[in-house]
């Protein structure tokens, strides 16, 4: 074993780890100790990897021969490494930003106009009549979990605590129950589900179908959701949190929003319309790409003709951009509906979620230029290299890197864009992966959003707006999504084991 892992490591060399090493570091000294912006680091960092590299695409050897190619094998002079450097890093970002940049942006629009509209409202309290306040810590569990599905976890939290805290009001307990239960629903779609800028782009890096990596997250995604549920309950019962005054709100305001009458909110289904419609469009297209070569699916349909038009048709609609645009058109409705505003009005609150959807797509493009450059340098090969003559699973080495690059840098999307854009070469080498890339996917989404710290943005959120102090946070936020993250790794791992077939036909 020894003999043929040296043998590997001289063709291959391992210098790529010493970059990931530098520039993930990098990243973490400018981000957690200087304060810099996480779009320049990420960029820095990209470009930094870059020139570290010891041969990119494109570029001229660092150390010419007389028989070093001055073209690349499509005919283009080849650029000096350092220009190829930045080169590449912009490439890579506009790609990930052309991929991602419209759903983030629809996704936004869709998220205001819940909040606004009190849909989002009206969504929790049928939660709440179905489940009674007895049970509200499910209720909340479950509703931020559905809500979650477009909505930033950021936001769906901002949305959510405030019915926490007025719960505790009118309880009188179980306060931490109530916002570690909104965490661990929200959190695990925000890492597991299309249109989140994590998921996205690892639907992207990995060309896996978008509707079945939507269903597969949700689904897969009950089993830690429902481990964390006694793991709420647990860090209730072992933790006694107060209620906190926190910015912004006061208990008067709380008690306004929980007498606030029904007459003033709008329907149920218009509500989940805007969350349910894109979800169900896109799973349908992909539900007719997997029976695309099914002679009997097709003959219910009429045979091939009536099935290629309904096909083109489904196929548009369910495309992520058009369903989201749906969602988003109703949202809108619902809003203009409910409040009686204008065109003119929507747009003017439309035009500050935009401006942060704008600043969250900048930095998720940066990490995917970060991520797309290590792949560049070849950190898949040397990892598979370093791998190669140990028994490693490949679900558990992607896991596991995604954890890393968590932990070092803070960032979930940072560590899905990463992640997947490094394992790609290693999948489509067929090697170490005996199932299909959708476990990839799952385990990479998992590991993503372990051991949140305090470089963690949502960390903060969690701690400043739900009235817990930073050591209470680690011991209850951090603890909770490390369990989910594990229950869920470990399940994906179960699952790869007893269902290792194809589930769907690569790329949308």
């Amino acid at each position: 074993m020894t003999t043929g892992l040296l043998a590997i490591t001289s063709e291959v060399s391992l210098w790529p780890l010493a970059v990931l090493l530098i520039s993930v570091a990098f990243v973490v000294v400018l981000i957690s100790v200087m304060r810099v912006h996480a779009f320049l680091a990420l960029i820095l960092a990209a470009m930094l990897a870059g020139l570290m590299a010891e041969q990119l695409p494109g570029a001229k050897a660092r150390v010419p021969k007389p028989d070093s190619p001055v073209v690349a094998t499509d005919g283009k002079a080849l650029k000096s490494h350092w220009v190829q450097a930045v080169e590449l890093t912009s490439i890579e970002f506009g790609r990930t930003a052309g991929s991602i940049a419209l759903v983030i942006g629809l996704a936004t629009i869709i998220s205001m106009c819940l909040m606004k509209s009190g849909a989002a409202d009206k969504v929790v309290r049928r939660f709440l009549a179905f489940f009674g306040e007895r049970n509200a810590g499910v209720a909340l569990l479950l509703s931020t979990y559905v809500l979650s599905v477009p909505i930033f976890f950021d936001t769906a939290f901002m949305l959510m605590v405030p019915l926490a805290r007025a719960l505790r009001l009118r309880t009188g307990k179980d306060y931490l129950l109530y916002v570690m239960a909104i965490c661990g629903g929200g959190v695990i779609t925000h890492s597991m589900t299309v249109p989140h800028p994590g998921p996205l782009a690892m639907v992207e890096n990995l060309k896996i179908d978008v509707g079945v990596s939507i269903l597969a997250g949700i689904l897969v995604g009950l089993v830690p959701l429902a481990v964390g549920w006694f793991v709420c309950k647990w860090l209730n019962a072992r933790f006694d949190v107060p209620i906190r005054e926190t910015p912004g709100t006061t208990l008067a305001e709380l008690r306004a929003a929980v007498d606030k009458p029904e007459s003033e909110l709008p329907s149920f289904a218009w509500s989940i319309a805007p969350v349910i419609l894109p979800i169900a469009l896109i799973s349908l297209a992909s539900f007719m790409a997997i029976g695309k070569g099914n002679a009997g699916f097709v003959k219910f349909f009429g045979g091939k003709e009536s099935f290629d038009s309904a096909f083109a048709f489904l196929e548009f609609i369910g495309n992520k951009n058009v369903a989201l645009l749906a969602g988003a058109l109703i949202s809108i409705f619902v809003l203009a509906r409910q409040k009686g505003h204008t065109v003119a009005k929507i747009c003017e609150l439309i035009t500050l979620p935009l401006e942060t959807a704008g600043s969250i797509i900048l930095i998720t493009a940066a990490g995917g230029a970060f991520g797309l450059m290590l792949r560049n340098v070849g950190v898949g090969e040397a990892i598979k290299a370093a791998a190669a003559g140990h028994d490693l699973n490949m679900l558990w080495l992607a896991y596991l890197v995604a954890v890393v690059l968590r932990v070092a840098q803070g960032s979930a999307t940072v560590a899905m864009l990463t992640t997947s854009a490094m394992v790609y070469p290693i999948m489509t080498a067929g090697s170490g992966l005996p199932c299909d890339p959708l476990y990839l996917f799952l385990a990479i989404g998992f590991g993503g959003f372990a051991l949140s710290w305090m470089n963690d943005s949502s960390f903060w959120i969690v701690s400043k707006l739900g009235g817990l102090t930073e050591g209470e946070t680690l011991k209850t936020w951090t603890v909770l999504l490390t369990v989910n993250s594990f229950v869920g790794m470990v399940a994906t791992w179960l699952l790869s084991l007893a269902f290792p077939f194809p589930m769907g036909k690569p790329g949308q």
